[in-house]
């Protein structure tokens, strides 16, 4: 599929020659335990034989296959399983391009992505997918594009840069790297019959290819099934054992994420290793992981190791994050295990548990060793006006960020969005505040939020409340990351900080900043359209780190803070949230009043 990887119909004479012994093999693996998630075993002294790139040989002896020139290695009794495969994420999430986030989790024995670049799509449109897809493809490993389907995410509710259409689905399916359509968020219009998702929808499959699934609410009734009717294959959005069951119950993969601010897989996995169901339908992915967890923690290999900590048997673990994986986008015969003719990806490691990562191979090529990446990872060559899309219009000061109360108030009653450590839903909340000078404050753990239209240099602000980060002081955050419509949320309590951050994210062309106190504690630059830098994960992730301490030094206790911070504007999932057009209520799917009536 990929333009400088060649096909298993142009290799097949040299991968049978090889397993026959007429040819010998590029690369031969002896002296280790293969891990064969086809048939959930462990065979002891199994072999490999590698040619042009794919698996030609697997069995108890190769020896036929080795010549002069074979490159042999001797495994020394460490286990070779297949290339770990993440199901479903978004590179953006990453702040790194498909270069420096494959660069950053190569290493860790992730081969194989499964990436929606919904973010870029809002931000960029059609153009900004075909040059995250382009770039995937230029990578040592295999990154498969989803088209992105919800830009806007939820239609009426917000306003994006860029707009998908159908027609952009259907011309897309026709790239060599797409694999399907990415995440349908909006689900409500599937339920609804919306002919712009049904025709979507149907652009892929009579494409042959995978609907993604995103089902954010917590009805599994007739709502749920009118949605896996539209098409939905798979779903990451379960929280419980409950959700995870009733997805495979009906025909769906339950993806199971453990991203820098998602657990979900304790949750769920106990619906194999309690329930006992049966586990092919079950997929590991991560969802959104920052370089900092990439760099720090690792990727999929953190999610496999965080399964067998649940109780998951590691064999099946392994298999949630290769082969059902590949099975559910239909190639299974190109990779996700170690059997003949596909791709040579596979990694070495000691121990199953602990799942130390000593060396990564990916189509044959040694491309990791001792968590050092051994290849390069090409860049393509983004042009200015995708490094120029932070627009805001003008230049804001505190009064752009002013909530003026109602005619003779002297406190108010204000929705409040609530956010929950370590789960995407955010509870919608009331909080009784002071109003000074005809202006609501916020008081206690109760603070602003700001969406700043940055697409259309309108000088749009829309103002509400949010609680649960923390912050004391005078502070300020500001951030184009703004899931998934991509203006700017900034979140502080101190109006005249809020407009200084968010001048500074027009001044640098996107990214991340905080400020105490009138000062900037931290900027994470992300110049490609707001949302990823080119630079070097560590690099990057350096500064993440530095975001997240000025985070702490303002007050926040969460974990992953930012990942919360960034979602504070998906208006596809409940309950409250804020967009371009105002306070959103997702359990209705309206735009609501930031004060209760009658209050």
């Amino acid at each position: 599929m990929e333009t400088h990887f060649k096909s298993w119909a142009e290799v097949a004479p040299r991968l049978v020659a090889v397993a026959a012994g007429r040819e010998k093999a590029d690369l031969v693996i002896r002296g280790g335990k293969l891990v064969n998630v086809q048939s959930r075993e462990i065979l002891d002294g199994w072999q490999v034989a590698v040619a042009a790139g794919r698996f030609a040989y697997v069995g108890p002896d190769a020896s036929h296959c080795i010549g002069p020139d074979t490159r042999v290695i001797d495994a020394d009794g460490r286990y070779l399983i297949p290339g770990l495969c993440d199901g479903h994420m978004h590179i953006e999430s990453g702040m790194l391009t498909p270069a420096e986030f494959a660069a950053a989790v190569i290493p860790h024995g992730t081969t194989t992505m499964f990436t929606d670049p919904h973010e870029i799509a809002n931000v960029l449109g059609l153009r900004g997918v075909r040059m995250m897809h382009d770039e995937a493809l230029m990578q040592p490993v295999n990154i498969y594009t989803q088209m992105p389907s919800c830009a806007p995410s939820a239609p009426g509710l917000e306003t994006t840069g860029f707009e998908i259409s159908a027609a952009d689905v259907a011309e897309a399916m026709a790239w060599p790297g797409i694999i399907g359509l990415g995440e349908m968020m909006n689900f409500p219009g599937v339920i609804n019959g919306d002919s712009q998702m049904l025709a979507e929808m149907a652009a892929t499959m009579n494409a042959g290819k995978t609907v993604g699934g995103h089902y954010a609410s917590p009805d599994k009734g007739t709502a749920f099934s009118a949605y896996v009717a539209g098409g939905a294959a798979d779903d990451h959005e379960g929280t419980a054992e409950a959700d995870a069951i009733a997805r495979v119950r009906n025909g769906m993969r339950s993806m199971m994420r453990l991203g820098s601010a998602w657990y979900d897989v304790e949750s769920q996995i106990t619906a194999v290793t309690e329930k006992g169901l049966d586990p092919r339908n079950f997929i590991l992915c991560t969802d959104d992981c920052h370089s900092g967890t990439l760099v720090n923690d690792g990727h999929m290999n953190r999610v496999v190791r965080h399964a067998i900590a649940c109780g998951c048997d590691p064999v099946i673990a392994l298999q949630m994050a290769t082969i059902n994986t590949a099975t559910h986008f239909g190639l299974e015969r190109e990779l996700g295990s170690i059997a003949p003719g596909r791709r040579a990806d596979m990694i070495l490691t000691s121990d199953l548990t602990a799942l130390p990562i000593e060396e990564v191979i990916a189509r044959g090529q040694t491309v990791a060793r001792d968590a050092k990446i051994t290849v390069d990872c090409p860049h393509f060559a983004w042009p200015a006006d995708a490094r120029q899309t932070v627009h805001m219009g003008k230049v804001l000061d505190d009064a752009d960020f002013a909530i003026p109360a109602p005619e003779g108030k002297n406190k108010v009653k204000a929705k409040v969005i609530g956010v929950v450590e370590n789960q995407a839903p955010t509870e919608a909340l009331t909080a009784e505040l002071p109003v000074v000078d005809g202006l609501v404050e916020g008081e206690g753990d109760t603070y602003q939020i700001a969406l700043v239209e940055r697409h259309q240099g309108t000088g749009k602000v829309v103002n509400g409340f949010v609680s649960g980060f923390g912050y004391q002081g005078r502070m300020a955050m500001a951030s184009t990351v703004a899931h998934d419509s991509h203006h700017m949320i900034v979140v502080g309590t101190d109006r005249a900080m809020m407009a200084a951050a968010a001048n500074r994210l027009g001044q640098v062309g996107g990214g991340v900043t905080v400020w105490k106190d009138g000062k900037e504690l931290a900027l994470v630059e992300l110049p490609i359209a707001g949302l990823m830098s080119d630079s070097p994960a560590a690099q990057v992730a350096a500064k993440a780190d530095q975001m997240v301490a000025a985070m702490a030094a303002c007050g926040c206790t969460l974990n992953n803070a930012y990942m919360q911070h960034s979602l504070l504007a998906l208006v596809v999932i409940p309950s409250l949230r804020i967009s371009d057009l105002g306070l959103v209520d997702v359990e209705k799917f309206e735009i609501t009043d930031i004060f209760e009536e009658n209050a």
